[in-house]
């Protein structure tokens, strides 16, 4: 019916902030350490948000071995995978942790 918004309009969660870390591997070598995204509270006050990290995974027994020996890890090039989350249900990605983050609004 035209008096029902469309059940496929997309919610605005508004802004967002996306974590890259980086850390040294064996080698030495910068290395991603983990990706993650937290949408920014609207809400007046202080928020802490615990966000889960990831990294993506090489397919193959082969390509992992030569990215651990290169130093040349997976890599998200574009922040808005992480963001959006679209397309991430076909890349291999592994949990890495959590980081906490605290916001104050006013």
């Amino acid at each position: 019916p035209p008096d029902q918004p469309p059940s496929h309009t997309p919610f605005l969660a508004g802004p967002q902030i996306v974590l890259s870390v980086y850390g040294p591997d064996f080698f030495g070598h910068d290395v991603v350490r983990g990706y993650g995204a937290v949408h920014v509270p609207f809400t007046p006050g202080r928020h802490r948000r615990t966000i889960a990290m990831f990294v993506p995974e090489s397919t193959s027994r082969l390509q992992q071995f030569t990215s651990w020996l290169t130093g040349r890890r997976p890599e998200f090039t574009d922040p808005k995978v992480v963001a959006r989350g679209e397309g991430r249900e076909v890349t291999r990605v592994r949990s890495q942790g959590f980081v906490t983050v605290s916001f104050n609004v006013m």
